[in-house]
């Protein structure tokens, strides 16, 4: 797979020749990087939540490309009512797509819409197919809900996790995260993008190392091979 890191916790997945953008976020970013909308043409976007800084530029992405958007239902809804295009998902629901399995799965955050509107409960996926499998967290506090993923779905090769703090779980907790849902490849996102969640690179990935772990930090539009 092929994993490019857009900015804050935004990714462009390529699964099996399918790619799946995750979270975009990128107008009104401080740090946007560079890769801008116009650069991408996905063929889903997955939404975890509702709130801005993970999907301002859903709808002109999803209506210049004709992606559809595969997010909660209330989400789906919202996007809907604009001419987006989607599939609906709930928490521990799963559905078949020509690229794989989706798994929405629980997170702990908050959750609300740019215009106020309802944006229902935040979570996580987990996607697979022919023996690939991983985990992309979204915004969440350590859980132990997370103990639920290798007892339900696959062995993951990789998870995406933020560690940014104060909004979510930070690194220590993320290293905990790590070992609930047996994994030990990280990429770590949602961090320095703010004042609020700038963090010592350093340590985060020194408290992964510790534990026989590795902390994947790439370079704003960097695209790693896993």
């Amino acid at each position: 797979m092929k994993i490019t890191y857009i900015s804050h916790m935004g990714f462009m997945v390529d699964f099996n020749g399918t790619k799946l953008l995750f979270d975009p976020f990128i107008t009104g970013n401080p740090k946007p990087g560079p890769i801008k909308s116009e650069d991408l043409s996905p063929d889903w976007i997955l939404a975890s939540h509702g709130h801005g800084d993970h999907i301002a530029d859903v709808e002109p992405i999803a209506k210049r490309t004709g992606a559809k958007v595969i997010s909660n239902y209330e989400i789906t809804n919202w996007f809907g009512a604009k001419g987006v295009d989607g599939h609906p998902l709930n928490h521990g629901g799963k559905a078949d797509f020509d690229f794989g399995t989706v798994k929405y799965v629980n997170a702990i955050h908050t959750s609300g819409l740019p215009d106020g509107s309802y944006g229902g409960n935040p979570g996580g996926f987990v996607i697979w197919k022919d023996g690939s499998c991983f985990y992309f967290a979204g915004d969440t506090a350590l859980t132990r809900d997370m103990e639920l993923i290798p007892m339900t779905c696959p062995k993951l090769d990789f998870a995406i996790l933020p560690i940014g703090d104060n909004f979510t779980m930070g690194y220590e907790d993320a290293v905990i995260a790590s070992d609930m849902v047996q994994c030990d490849v990280i990429i770590g996102c949602h961090y320095d993008t703010f004042p609020y969640i700038e963090i010592d690179t350093e340590k985060a990935k020194k408290a992964f190392a510790d534990r026989g772990k590795t902390l994947l930090l790439p370079a704003l539009g960097e695209t790693i091979d896993l």
